[in-house]
Formats: C-alpha cells, sequence, structure tokens
C-alpha cells in the first residue's frame, strides 16, 4: 500500500492519489482543506533525502516557479523542506503531456503548431525577464490542457542565469533529444539554449519526427553537435517557408546565430502569422560534404556584447581555428596514406613469402556458435569477413550460415571465411502490408523481424479494419527490432462541429443553440450559486470552441440566482533575506483567520486568500508576533490595497524546521 495515500500533510493537505513518479520525486493528487482546492504535491523520494544535489536541485524547482506568475507556467502554493519530508504543492492541471499529444497525432497542422509555440516562447519570456533558464524544455514538460492551453513544468534544473557563472554539474543535463549543442559540451548556457529546444520542439510537431536520433543517448549528443536536420519541408511538403526558416534559424548551432530572445521569434511568429506566405531571406548553402543553414544577417555587423563569459567563439576566431585545423588533417591524411601504403607492400611481400608453407586444412563447422567464441579461439587460423543478418527465431550474435560451409572443401591456414551473424542491427526491408487486415498485417511484421505499434485513424477511403499506411512505408530499410507504425482504419470520420458559446444565455436559448448545431443538452443539468440572474447558463463542458461529434450531449451549468461567495488572492511579499523559518499569522477584520511557517529564502511570495461577498475586509499579517502588513479587500470592486506596511523584526529564537505526516 502507498505510504501517503489517504494521510494528510501538516494538518492541511490530504492525500487523494499518486499521479506520478519521476526519477527523484513522487507526485500526487491531493485536497487543500484551507484553500479548498484541488492540488499536486510534489515529494522528494525517501532515498534522496540524504543527497544534496538531489536536495538543492528540488529546492531549486521550488525557488524558480516561485517568483514566476504567468498562466503558461504551473504555480507554487507552499514548500515545506523539513528533515523527514520534502514536498512542493503546485497548482493541479488537468491534461496530457505534449509529448503524448504528438505520438498520438504522429504531425501536427502547422496552425496548431504555432498556437502550442507561442504560449511555450510567453512562458519562457517570463521566465527569462526574471533571470531564470529552464535547460530541459521537451514536450515531457509541457502539459496540454483539453482548451488547448499550454503550461510549462518541471524546472528542476533550472538555474538563475544573471547569478550564476558556471553550469550545473553534468548530471542536470536536460534530455538529450531536446538539449542544445551548448549543453552537450557542458558550457555556461543562456536563454537561447531553451530557445533551441523549443525549435526543436517546433520541428518535431511539424514533421512528426525528430531531427536526430540514433540507438543511444551519446550518438544523438554526437549528433546535436555535428550534424545538420533535413529541412522540415523535405519530410513535410505542407509547411510553409516561413515557418521552415523560423523552425531552423531557433535550432542553429552556434548560440549567436539563433533568436536573441523569446520575445524576438514570438515577433518572427506575429509576421509569419499576419503572413503565412512571407520569406525571411534567411540564406542556406550546399557543399559537397552535408547541408548546412546559415543566418547570413547574424555575421554581419559588430560583434554582440556578452553579458558574461559563455565561452562562444565568434566567427574570425573559429575560421581561423578552422584552417589550423585543415591543415592539421591534411598532413595527417598524407601520413597515414604512406604508412597504410608501406603495410600494404610489406603485406604482399610477408604473404608472398609465406603462402607457399600454408598447409590444406578443413572447414570447421561454425553455425550456432557465437562469433566471439570464435574470433578468439587460437587454434582457428583464419580470416574473417563477417556479414550481420537477422533472423528472429535465432539468438543475436549467434552464426548463422558461413562460406565455404564445414566439409566442401580444404582451404589453406589464413583463408578468407564468410560468418553471417545474427545482429538486430541489420538494415532489412519493411514488408507492404497497405490494404491486409490488422492481424495479418502485425503478423508479417513480426515475421520479418520488426515490433509493431497500431494506430487508429478516420479514413473515409479505407474500409475499418485494415491498413491505410505503416511509418517506415513498406519497402524501405529500417533496422531489425525497430517499431512499426501500423495506421488502421477506423472506418469513415464522423462529423465533428465545435460547441458554441451559449455562457451568459438563458437555459432555453442555449438548448435551442446546441440543437441547431447538431449538439444536444445532458439531462443533468448542474446549478450553482452565481450573480448571474437565475438559469443564466455560467458553464458547459465541454468548452465552447472545443470540437466534439455530432450529436455530443453537452453539460450545461447553470445560475440559482443566489450570490456567491468572492475569493480575492493578496500575494503576500516577505524579506527574502531571512533564513530561519517564521510564523506568519492572519487577522481578517481583527479576527484570527490562519498561521502557517514558512522560510522566505525558499519562498518570497506567501498568497493567501480571503472569502466574502460584498463590502470590505481589513486584512492584518504578523511575522512572528509583530505587524507586517495591512490590507484592505474590495468585494464589490474585487480589488486589493496596501494599506500599511512594517519592517520585518527578526526574533531572538527561531523555531524548528520539518513536517510531520
Amino acid at each position: 500500500m502507498d505510504k501517503y495515500a489517504g494521510k494528510r500533510l501538516d494538518g492541511r493537505y490530504e492525500i487523494h492519489e499518486l499521479i506520478g513518479i519521476g526519477g527523484m520525486a513522487i507526485v500526487y493528487r491531493a485536497y487543500d482543506t484551507v484553500e479548498d482546492r484541488i492540488v499536486a504535491i510534489k515529494i522528494l523520494k525517501e532515498e534522496y533525502l540524504d543527497n544534496k544535489d538531489f536536495i538543492r536541485r528540488f529546492k531549486n524547482e521550488s525557488k524558480a516557479i516561485a517568483i514566476l506568475r504567468h498562466p503558461n507556467i504551473v504555480k507554487v502554493y507552499d514548500v515545506s523542506f523539513g528533515d523527514k519530508i520534502q514536498y512542493i504543492v503546485m497548482e493541479y492541471i488537468d491534461g496530457i503531456t505534449l509529448k503524448e499529444y504528438i505520438n498520438h497525432q504522429h504531425n501536427i497542422k502547422w496552425q496548431e503548431a504555432i498556437h502550442f509555440t507561442a504560449q511555450i516562447l510567453k512562458a519562457l519570456e517570463h521566465a527569462h525577464a526574471k533571470g531564470i533558464v529552464h535547460r530541459d524544455i521537451k514536450p515531457q514538460n509541457i502539459i496540454l490542457l483539453k482548451d488547448g492551453t499550454i503550461k510549462v513544468t518541471d524546472f528542476g534544473i533550472a538555474r538563475f542565469s544573471r547569478n550564476e557563472t558556471r553550469t550545473m554539474s553534468a548530471m542536470a543535463i536536460g534530455s538529450v533529444h531536446y538539449i542544445a549543442p551548448e549543453q552537450v559540451r557542458g558550457e555556461i548556457t543562456d536563454e537561447k539554449a531553451d530557445i533551441y529546444s523549443v525549435g526543436v520542439i517546433l520541428y518535431e510537431m511539424l514533421t512528426g519526427s525528430l531531427p536526430f536520433e540514433a540507438d543511444n543517448a551519446v550518438s544523438v549528443a554526437i549528433m546535436q553537435l555535428q550534424n545538420q536536420p533535413k529541412f522540415p519541408r523535405e519530410i513535410n511538403e505542407d509547411i510553409p517557408f516561413g515557418l521552415e526558416e523560423i523552425t531552423l534559424k531557433a535550432m542553429q548551432k552556434e548560440p549567436m546565430n539563433r533568436y536573441n530572445s523569446a520575445a524576438q521569434m514570438l515577433d518572427d511568429i506575429r509576421r509569419f502569422l499576419d503572413n503565412p506566405s512571407i520569406h525571411f531571406n534567411y540564406e542556406y548553402f550546399v557543399d559537397n560534404n552535408q547541408t548546412k543553414y546559415i543566418d547570413i544577417s547574424s555575421i554581419k555587423g559588430p560583434k554582440p556584447e556578452k553579458e558574461y563569459d559563455d565561452n562562444y567563439e565568434y566567427e574570425d576566431e573559429v575560421e581561423t581555428k578552422k584552417k589550423k585545423k585543415s591543415m592539421l588533417i591534411m598532413g595527417g591524411i598524407a601520413i597515414a596514406v604512406v604508412i597504410f601504403a608501406l603495410m600494404v607492400i610489406l603485406g604482399a611481400i610477408f604473404k608472398s613469402c609465406s603462402v607457399t608453407s600454408a598447409k590444406d586444412v578443413d572447414v570447421p563447422d561454425f553455425i550456432g556458435m557465437k562469433l566471439s567464441d570464435v574470433q578468439n579461439n587460437p587454434e582457428y587460423k583464419f580470416n574473417w569477413n563477417v556479414e550481420n543478418v537477422y533472423d528472429s527465431n535465432q539468438p543475436e550474435g549467434v552464426i548463422i550460415d558461413q562460406s565455404p560451409k564445414s566439409g566442401t572443401k580444404k582451404v589453406k591456414e589464413g583463408a578468407t571465411i564468410t560468418l553471417k551473424v545474427n545482429s538486430s542491427g541489420t538494415l532489412i526491408s519493411v514488408p507492404n502490408v497497405k490494404g491486409l487486415t490488422q492481424e495479418v498485417a502485425t503478423a508479417r511484421i513480426k515475421e520479418a523481424g520488426f515490433e509493431c505499434e497500431v494506430l487508429g485513424i478516420y479514413d473515409n477511403e479505407t474500409a475499418q479494419g485494415i491498413v491505410k499506411n505503416t511509418d517506415p512505408q513498406g519497402g524501405t530499410k529500417a533496422v531489425a527490432s525497430t517499431v512499426i507504425k501500423v495506421f488502421v482504419s477506423k472506418g469513415a470520420q464522423e462529423n465533428k462541429v465545435r460547441v458554441p458559446d451559449v455562457i451568459n444565455k438563458t437555459l432555453a436559448a442555449a438548448k435551442e443553440e446546441l440543437v441547431s448545431q447538431g449538439l444536444r443538452i445532458s439531462d443533468k443539468i448542474i446549478t450553482e450559486k452565481s450573480d448571474k440572474p437565475k438559469d443564466t447558463v455560467i458553464a458547459t463542458d465541454p468548452l465552447p470552441g472545443v470540437e466534439v461529434n455530432e450529436g455530443t450531449a453537452v453539460q450545461v451549468t447553470i445560475s440559482s440566482g443566489e450570490a456567491t461567495e468572492k475569493n480575492l488572492v493578496i500575494d503576500v511579499y516577505l524579506p527574502s533575506n531571512i533564513k530561519e523559518q517564521v510564523t506568519l499569522t492572519v487577522y481578517v477584520d481583527g479576527v484570527y483567520d490562519s498561521s502557517k511557517k514558512v522560510v522566505p529564502e525558499y519562498n518570497n511570495i506567501y498568497s493567501l486568500s480571503v472569502k466574502g461577498t460584498t463590502g470590505t475586509k481589513k486584512i492584518n499579517v504578523d511575522l512572528n508576533g509583530n505587524q507586517y502588513r495591512v490590507y484592505s479587500a474590495d468585494f464589490d470592486s474585487l480589488t486589493v490595497k496596501t494599506i500599511a506596511e512594517y519592517p520585518f523584526i527578526e526574533s531572538t529564537s527561531s523555531g524548528t524546521g520539518g513536517s510531520t505526516i
């Protein structure tokens, strides 16, 4: 049984259920009995309570998010760093990760990709303005809500760009498919590292594939440093040219060639949306080695000033180093050619002298043996020609054929024996299963040596249960054991309609409009207190604008006509230089309301809620029993004013930290 489920933290947070497990923490859905709201609580795993690095990362996340206030960034409500348990109380988000959405959709319409990207950039623009670099921007750390809103999460390896001069340890590196080249090299990173990651996410959404993929993380990291991505329009020709330019500019290897800020990239996106046929005149050239992408404008004019030493090299320095490196390489190649020629000549002389002395021997039977055992056995005096093949019925690394075969003839010692070795890294042809049933298609793909992932799609031209296509497509070659995506038709797509906006309309008018759009009102109508007139629609589920199947029942919430209790949130800014735990006490209209122990250094903003229906209330906030702030909350205008501010008076003793279950 889960240790925390059903328990209450600090007498306030009721743990309901486990909703996620990460590398260093576990996340629960919980109920905040004080604020009357559902929250998410991230608890550091017990095995890391004595690990200074993990504790630092955990506290770093809370410090980073606590100073951020943006609709596209997950909120932090509370933190607790005790000896027995450390946790962060955050906004609860009911949605899926952007990675899950990409995997489900395969590739996304460019209009939708732009919508998501703009929200991510707005979140980063806010974080960067506060001096915070996320450093692990990836679709797994981005939550997508039902209404299309994006929430950026997981600031566990973020850093304060204006306060630090060194990069964090290699353990804090982001996900290798999305990190910038300077992160791979372990250099100091600034806001442009996040820009690179956004470019990779945009690339993945537009094309349905990552720019760099390999069998292991090290290979991907090397590709991030050395390789240029395939142009997005080569993968998906429907991508507008200007959007391709935006994507590739964000993904430039050299930080100086990328966008200078999230705001600058947003500006290009706005220009593109105003004119989707725009060309930004970022120039390309192709040489004999590989395709390269160069922003000509970025290397003209004066060199940019650096805020701190990022170890970047400017173009003239790079060119000089390239020339020196080229001279060394050419010299090395010349020496290598001479040595190789000498080795060939000496080998030929040696062979001509020894061939007469080689004796005839029988060819052993190597089939079924491991290649390593054969090559390491000194009794076998042969040269080996190894060919990789694949047979799903044979163990990997085993010889499944040879030439010449055993018993067919005698050969000289030193002769070359061809060994065919079973290897999952072998390129084999993907079978063409288009038009077959799902059962037959998956069987053939598995027989060929691949794995299968079946994905259902709507298709008006393909019968239900029949394969529409595969990825990779039939006839192409792929590495054995690769997962082949099999797209199976779910039949003709049902007619889709958008839920009309009937909020603030009467129930009768809402019903009439929903019916006119091919929808209907759910039999269960919810009534809630509201300032709106009785029977006025105040909410719908799904929300207005959401696309649903024709005939879907829409849940409607209407007003009871009774006034509702309003909630005003007051952000109390605490002295961030105080490292000790202090007691924060709240009085409403002179009456005790609540008390909380806080550590201002870790979270210098305390959000308190005040409830009321009309009029004003006076709120006093004391720290360690001394008056600190006085506010006036107006429930008619829904505004809060600061009436008085008093300096913080440090007490001679402080309470002990920690929290209990």
